[in-house]
């Protein structure tokens, strides 16, 4: 295992969800996601938790990128808001930072469909020492 948190399995969980990153640079992320027959719940719509992933590694994406060399980042909290049911399709994640301080950053998500938002997310991250 290396110290690079850039490097090796950094985007494992990514693979396993679907989730590719179309645009990466300090201050902004977009991820690409295509619905699967195994992304949806029970009842044929996506998992909630694949929306949330989205925004949630989206705003790592983000900030990594605006760290210091021995600077990390780990999420303090996301809020999301689903505003619509998805059960096809490819999902667009957005996201920006809002706003750094020194030691915690605010991030914006929204999760499209066909230009349509179908989650809105907020949250906040640490930023630490490595």
């Amino acid at each position: 295992m290396t110290d690079d948190p850039t490097a090796n399995d950094a985007a494992a969980f990514s693979d396993l969800i679907g989730l590719e990153f179309t645009d990466i640079e300090e201050g902004y992320s977009r991820g690409e996601l295509d619905v699967t027959d195994r992304l949806r719940n029970p009842h044929g719509v996506l998992h909630g938790a694949v929306a949330y992933a989205m925004a949630d590694t989206g705003m790592g994406a983000a900030l990594y990128p605006g760290l210091g060399a021995d600077e990390l980042c780990a999420t303090i909290e996301v809020k999301i808001s689903y505003l619509e049911p998805v059960s096809e399709g490819t999902l667009v994640c957005e996201t920006t930072v809002t706003k750094r301080g020194r030691t915690v950053a605010y991030l914006e998500s929204d999760v499209t469909v066909d230009g349509e938002s179908i989650a809105r997310a907020t949250g906040s991250y640490s930023i630490f020492e490595s």
